[in-house]
């Protein structure tokens, strides 16, 4: 049973950084200082949330507005034990949700490439070129959302 929600608390931002940490600088090898940046604190405008399997934090995300009306999805990790579960599937559904609620027409994403049938079954698609971040190949993707 996994809870989702948006995080209101310095536990629950730290709870995220914890899933960042293990699946982005512990699996994937990327430098910690361009994993966490200047959004990763309850001060910034910038939206995370938690899923958490009882108590044990499994899996974040957060969504910022980097131009009116469009929300870019960024730090979507799942922990590896969760994977396949279809727990990203369902917050990737909370965090659209929330983009409504916050009057987004569009959203974005950078999505790692092995990652992109997965984003493609909810309804994004690809656009420009493949492009390096973090020594890890990602391509842009979009969707329109319905309001």
């Amino acid at each position: 049973m996994y809870t989702i929600r948006q995080v209101t608390t310095d536990k629950e931002l730290q709870d995220a950084l914890h899933v960042r940490r293990v699946v982005f600088i512990e699996e994937q090898q990327v430098p910690e200082d361009l994993e966490i940046d200047e959004h990763d604190q309850l001060s910034d405008p910038t939206i995370h949330v938690i899923a958490y399997r009882d108590t044990e934090p499994v899996a974040t995300g957060r969504l910022r507005s980097p131009e009116k009306g469009v929300g870019k999805i960024e730090r979507v990790a799942v922990k590896q034990e969760t994977r396949g579960t279809g727990l990203g599937r369902e917050l990737m559904i909370h965090l659209e949700k929330i983009a409504v609620q916050q009057g987004y027409s569009t959203l974005k994403l950078s999505a790692q490439l092995h990652a992109q049938p997965f984003y493609e079954k909810l309804g994004y698609v690809g656009y420009g070129e493949i492009f390096d971040d973090a020594g890890i190949d990602h391509i842009m993707m979009k969707k329109q959302l319905n309001r």
